[in-house]
């Protein structure tokens, strides 16, 4: 895996992800995202900044519906809300609306309580894990799944934990690197390894091994 990361750390660069300031916005980014382009989530965030809610204990107070206004850029808007709402309460509950305070348990444990959460799914709650906890946690996403299946690595029918297993053990348990290597993967997945239209004579892994 670590031969792939210089691949498309050299074709592409340092992608300093997560776009934002702050470990409570990247958490809210994380529910923001599903299904949808970033682009939707970033407006969705400048609303809640606008309104100077874009921190637990102003979220836990704001109204569903008024919630639910605000992010209607990311789409499935009273969905997202409903899920943002039962991450702020329990961060609120369990950690009195302090993400410093979360950060200080045992990645497994948070990452039990996270799944526990309505709404919140293993690539979403690894994403918090990793990009707002600093948890060794590799996220998999549909670009991940997507480029492993196409180099023939996967078949494409492993769950999800399968393919963490994948990389988390080829790979030292290093946070800046899960980081840097899930950001180049989106990268690839977004610029060449696309769904529909894949350009792959294009692509960096092409040139230099083939595409499955």
């Amino acid at each position: 895996m670590l031969p792939l990361f210089y691949l498309l750390l050299r074709h592409f660069g340092p992608q300093h992800w997560w776009p934002a300031k702050g470990p409570f916005e990247v958490m809210v980014g994380a529910v923001l995202t599903q299904n949808t382009a970033w682009k939707n989530v970033e407006r969705a965030i400048a609303n809640l900044k606008e309104k100077g809610v874009l921190d637990p204990v102003s979220m836990a107070a704001l109204p569903a519906d008024t919630l639910a206004e605000l992010i209607r850029p990311a789409g499935f808007f009273r969905v997202k809300a409903s899920r943002l709402k039962s991450l702020v309460a329990f961060l609120m509950e369990h950690y009195q609306g302090d993400v410093g305070l979360m950060a200080k348990e045992p990645g497994w444990l948070l990452r039990e309580r996270l799944l526990a959460v309505r709404g919140v799914g293993e690539e979403t709650a690894d994403s918090i894990l990793l990009y707002a906890l600093d948890k060794p946690f590799f996220v998999v996403d549909a670009y991940t799944r997507r480029i492993l299946t196409r180099q023939g690595v996967i078949s494409g029918r492993e769950r999800y934990g399968e393919i963490q297993r994948f990389f988390m053990d080829q790979l030292p348990a290093d946070v800046e690197l899960f980081k840097e290597f899930h950001a180049l993967l989106v990268e690839l997945g977004k610029r060449y390894c696309r769904s529909r239209v894949p350009l792959c004579r294009e692509c960096p892994l092409y040139l230099e091994v083939g595409c499955g």
